[in-house]
């Protein structure tokens, strides 16, 4: 059981990572609020920022190894996946970490399967918000992102 959800969590992860890789720079500009609300790219930095503040409340040792960034930072594409991967491997460390407890996680009194259950929604919640920008937009989606979010058993 613990070997399936390490790999839910890295299909989940391979996915923000392919969202960061396949949209272009000027769709990671792309926003549909009109008071100033987070662009595409924000919205990506967000999905970075909540592991890590996660990682902060159940497992702080793992959080030190792993940079947050700054929301108000410069566009910074390939600084975004390479701590998006180190976040990834993060949680994944955790997932292991709190297996060995018994599925205990600091904070979170349901634990380790519905904490990660948490996480993959909450950022499948922020990819279909970025969909629908770049579908608002008019900004072309790649047909590999577009068939490779559905594909788990292929990513």
């Amino acid at each position: 059981m613990k070997e399936q959800l390490v790999e839910a969590w890295r299909t989940n992860n391979k996915i923000g990572l392919l969202f960061i890789e396949l949209i272009s720079d000027e769709g990671m500009m792309e926003t549909l609020s009109l008071r100033g609300g987070r662009t595409v790219y924000g919205q990506l930095v967000h999905l970075h920022n909540a592991r890590m503040q996660w990682l902060q409340v159940v497992d702080k040792e793992i959080a030190s190894k792993i940079r947050s960034i700054d929301k108000e930072a410069s566009y910074d594409k390939d600084g975004l996946y390479d701590v998006f991967e180190d976040s990834g491997k993060g949680i994944e460390d955790f997932i292991n970490r709190s297996w060995e407890k018994g599925g205990k996680v600091n904070s979170y009194r349901k634990g380790l399967i519905p904490f990660i259950s948490y996480l993959m929604v909450h950022e499948a919640h922020h990819r279909g918000n970025i969909l629908l920008t770049l579908k608002q937009c008019g900004i072309k989606i790649a047909d590999e992102l577009k068939r490779d979010i559905w594909e788990w058993n292929k990513i």
